[in-house]
């Protein structure tokens, strides 16, 4: 018989991981359901990766509060679960006096939210912070507490650690209709399976609207908000050691320059609302347009230097707000949704709030004795001298064979991805980073195919990049030759299939 859980989270992002290891560490029965075939592939994968300070924001937003709320439980987080994160400051960087004088605007807003170490600087001070920079700036506001995140990382952290304290996840589970059936509901996927959980916490990012209806709950509608960035190749030149932003504009904190903690640089993003929410393609014309305004910033980046782009959707809803609130219609379900910018920085106060919520509908909270807040740590090659991998590798020679050049990932951590359940591409990548570095995946995207296949006994055609709908090879080999003596075309028969993106360029 299945067990009634007593939560159940539906959608594995930064929000729902965040919340699903924060009730965790209570007596109860958690399930984390997620549509995608791994935790983190849908909002939260393709985002900037900034703690942002609590500058933007009113504060009579929700968003507002829980945003410097989050920021200050990070490294505590980062302590107890090591995922990569450094608070580099964060730099907003004005051109005219006109510009000053929303910089102090910000500040006001920030001190307003009670943002500790905020400073209005003038044009020595923001040039002696960071020489990168334009030297027409004028001025700016500095915000040392923002930081930068690998936020795929993050979220496989916070998973790992609630599945290890008890929380169920089960992932390529969409959510097709939900029930009330005496003080229970039961929740039906779209394959048919079932599960009973008491009560229910919406964190669906983009799809939350949807899930909304299957419980005949509150109607409101998410509007995808698309973003585009660009990442550029981590030896280049001309990189700021902090995070710059341009003065606001009305819909979006504007283009930024984002260092990211393994050493890259972003460029974007774009914001764009759009209807589609698989729209994750980007263009030439956003590629000129958003290094023309980054530049203005940081005249020493290059297109030049550019290894990969992708796009990313944010789940917005109209007055920009969260939307989190014990949902009037539906007994027993929470609603977490609209959380965009800079939903992130505020996921571990989101899962606070949410557990508050739930205790206030009659959740009864009593904390477990055996709480383990901690991850092991991992071995990576890329942080060891040459005497610490000799050692290691002399007990496992796996350490000894680098897959990944760009990013000196051995096959030892990628048979320790798999192990924990990471068996595509991507997974893969995110979890390692072998296929993030200059060749992208040029390199070592066979031999990653072939310990997916050894570990996991999978065939190689059954293998995807991001789950279902991206295969990467179909056919056998052999076809290739054939077909290429008869002239026609061997993409998506033998070698690698198309991988389905809509336009050119996408690096989903």
């Amino acid at each position: 018989m299945k067990p009634i859980f007593d939560v159940a989270i539906i959608g594995a992002g930064v929000t729902g991981a965040a919340i699903a290891r924060r009730l965790s560490s209570f007596k109860l029965s958690v399930a984390l359901f997620e549509r995608r075939t791994d935790v983190s592939f849908g909002v939260s994968k393709a985002n900037s990766g900034i703690i942002h300070a609590g500058f933007h924001h009113n504060p009579s937003t929700l968003k507002a509060r829980l945003e410097v709320q989050g920021n200050s439980l990070f490294d505590r987080l980062k302590a107890e679960l090591g995922f990569p994160f450094r608070r580099v400051g964060i730099l907003v960087v004005a051109f005219s006096p006109e510009e000053l004088k929303t910089v102090e605007a910000l500040y006001e807003i920030g001190s307003a939210n009670r943002v500790p170490q905020l400073e209005i600087v003038g044009r020595e001070r923001i040039l002696s912070l960071e020489p990168k920079l334009n030297g027409d700036a004028v001025g700016g506001l500095w915000a040392p507490t923002g930081g930068i995140v690998e936020p795929y990382r993050l979220v496989f952290a916070l998973v790992e650690n609630a599945q290890a304290n008890g929380v169920s996840l089960f992932t390529d589970w969409s959510l097709a209709a939900a029930r009330r059936a005496d003080d229970r509901w039961l929740l039906v996927s779209e394959t048919g399976e079932t599960h009973e959980a008491r009560r229910v916490v919406n964190a669906a990012g983009l799809y939350a609207d949807e899930v909304s209806g299957f419980f005949d709950a509150e109607e409101f509608h998410i509007i995808p908000r698309k973003g585009e960035e660009f990442l550029l190749d981590k030896n280049a030149a001309g990189f700021p050691s902090h995070v710059i932003f341009p003065v606001p504009a009305r819909n979006s904190k504007g283009v930024l320059v984002i260092p990211t903690v393994e050493g890259t640089m972003m460029v974007g993003p774009t914001a764009v609302e759009i209807e589609e929410k698989d729209d994750t393609g980007t263009t030439t014309e956003n590629l000129d347009r958003v290094f023309s305004l980054a530049a203005r910033m940081v005249p020493g980046i290059s297109k030049r230097d550019i290894i990969t782009s992708f796009a990313g959707l944010r789940p917005t809803l109209p007055g920009d707000d969260f939307f989190i609130d014990l949902s009037r219609k539906a007994p027993g379900l929470v609603q977490v949704a609209g959380i965009q910018s800079p939903g992130l920085t505020a996921a571990p106060a989101i899962a606070e709030y949410v557990k508050e919520l739930l205790q206030k509908d009659g959740l009864e909270l009593t904390e477990k004795p055996d709480f383990v807040p901690t991850v092991g740590h991992s071995s990576k090659v890329v942080e060891m001298n040459f005497a610490e991998l000799d050692e290691l590798a002399r007990r496992e020679r796996a350490f000894a064979h680098i897959v990944c050049r760009c990013e000196s990932v051995s096959e030892a951590e990628v048979v320790e991805a798999i192990h924990k359940g990471h068996i595509t591409l991507d997974g893969i990548k995110f979890y390692t980073r072998a296929g993030m570095g200059r060749c992208q995946g040029g390199f070592c995207t066979y031999r990653l195919l072939s310990i997916i296949a050894r570990e996991t006994g999978m065939p190689v055609d059954q293998i995807t990049k991001r789950g279902k709908g991206s295969t990467l090879v179909v056919g056998r080999i052999g076809d290739a030759g054939r077909d290429m003596e008869d002239g026609s075309n061997t993409l998506g028969r033998a070698g690698f299939a198309p991988s389905g993106r809509k336009r050119s360029g996408s690096g989903d």
